[in-house]
């Protein structure tokens, strides 16, 4: 997808960060295990961001940016439990719109909510997410929202591992992504700034790939 100069210069920037506040880790020889079992040169938690105030208030106003320009229309933000919550809320303050969000399973007492605040049919939502690696958990909140009849605009996240299988996720759920940053953005980034050798990134462009096989 063609980046113009101001989306380029935010992904640059955004990876930039996330390598070195060590929100984004990388170890092409001594790899991490997912919960799924695959095998990973990557690891990220974008929830360490929040603990920079210079990185946290640069992600949020691109985020805000990304929203104004993408969804003009949005009346609401919903951030995905758990690390979607508070960017969406900070966005949401940003912006000045309503905030929910949505757990990833309904409460265990009381009203047994699946969405948090004020349910309002047909008011046009931005889901706001922390991470896409196959997208399953972020489109299942999406799912939950228009089951509750709000009008899904699309989604924005920080980062995506830029998996094709998470691409044919979305497509198939009609949902819209938008991203700050991506793993193809991140790796060149990486190798400048001496967090990756040259000779590492073809092994990591394979994973991409196809993680479920790499290094098996």
């Amino acid at each position: 997808m063609h980046k113009d100069t101001s989306t380029q210069e935010i992904s640059t920037k955004v990876a930039a960060y996330l390598l070195q506040i060590k929100a984004i880790k990388l170890s092409a020889d001594n790899p991490f295990s997912w919960a799924s079992g695959w095998k990973s040169p990557i690891y990220c938690d974008n929830r360490i961001s929040l603990s920079y105030p210079e990185v946290r208030t640069y992600i949020k106003e691109a985020l805000c940016k990304v929203i104004a320009d993408k969804y003009p229309n949005a009346e609401a933000i919903a951030g995905v439990a758990t690390a979607g919550i508070p960017q969406g809320a900070l966005v949401a303050e940003a912006m000045g719109l309503p905030f929910v969000y949505v757990r990833s399973k309904p409460k265990g007492h009381g009203m047994e909510n699946m969405i948090e605040g004020k349910v309002t049919p047909g008011q046009k939502v931005v889901v706001i997410e922390d991470l896409i690696s196959t997208g399953g958990s972020s489109l299942k909140a999406s799912q939950d929202l228009i089951d509750a009849e709000f009008e899904v605009l699309g989604m924005a996240a920080i980062f995506t591992y830029g998996f094709p299988l998470a691409d044919e996720n979305f497509k198939n759920a009609n949902i819209d992504l938008v991203t700050l940053s991506d793993y193809q953005a991140m790796l060149p980034i990486a190798v400048s700034e001496g967090y990756l050798t040259e000779d590492q990134v073809q092994s990591l462009q394979e994973w991409r790939e196809d993680p479920s096989s790499w290094k098996k």
